[in-house]
C-alpha cells in the first residue's frame, strides 16, 4: 500500500518534472523569437517579457519536486556525514514530514485557491501592456507547490525506513 504511494507520487513528480521539461523549450523559444524579432526586424513584441518571467517561475517549481526525489538538490553535509545513517534518517524524516511537509502544503493550499480565483474571476497581469491570463501561471505553480509537497512527504517516510532510491544508494 505504502509502495504504491511512493511509486504515484513519484509519477506526479515525473510529470510535473516534464511541465518543466515544456516550460524550458517555450521559454527559449519566445526569447529566440524576442531577439529575431527586435534585432532583425526592429519590432519588439509586448509578451516576452511576461513569457520570460512566468516560464522562469513555472521551470523552478515544477522541476523541484523531481529535484528531491532524485536526491540532485544541493546539499551541506558536514552534520550529516558525522552521524550514522540511522540518526541522519530519523533527522531527515522529521524535518520532511513535520516542518517543510506542512509548509509547503500550506503554500500548495494558497496557490490553488489563488488559481481558481484568478480562474473565476479572469485575471490579467495588470502591469503588463500584453495583459495575459494569470490563472495558467498559478496553475503551474499550484501544481509545482503539490507535487513538492507530496514529494517531501514521501521523502520523510522514506528516511525514516531507510529506504533510498537507486540514484541516492550511490554514495562517493
Amino acid at each position: 500500500m505504502l509502495a504504491q504511494f511512493f511509486k504515484i507520487v513519484d509519477g506526479i513528480s515525473w510529470v510535473a518534472s516534464r511541465l518543466a521539461d515544456v516550460s524550458v523549450v517555450l521559454l527559449i523559444v519566445a526569447m529566440v523569437y524576442e531577439v529575431i524579432a527586435r534585432y532583425f526586424f526592429d519590432a519588439p513584441t509586448v509578451w516576452a517579457f511576461d513569457i520570460a518571467y512566468m516560464c522562469s517561475g513555472a521551470l523552478f517549481l515544477l522541476g523541484v519536486s523531481w529535484t528531491l526525489k532524485e536526491d540532485a538538490h544541493i546539499r551541506i553535509d558536514i552534520l550529516r556525514n558525522k552521524m550514522s545513517p540511522r540518526w541522519a534518517g530519523a533527522i531527515e524524516g522529521i524535518v520532511y514530514l513535520a516542518i517543510l511537509c506542512p509548509f509547503f502544503s500550506t503554500l500548495a493550499w494558497i496557490a490553488i485557491k489563488h488559481t481558481h480565483k484568478a480562474w473565476l474571476t479572469n485575471e490579467v497581469e495588470m502591469v503588463s501592456p500584453w495583459a495575459p491570463v494569470m490563472w495558467p501561471f498559478y496553475l503551474m505553480f499550484a501544481i509545482g507547490l503539490s507535487a513538492l509537497a507530496l514529494q517531501l512527504a514521501v521523502e520523510g517516510l522514506r528516511a525514516f525506513m531507510h529506504q533510498r532510491h537507486p540514484a541516492t544508494e550511490v554514495q562517493a
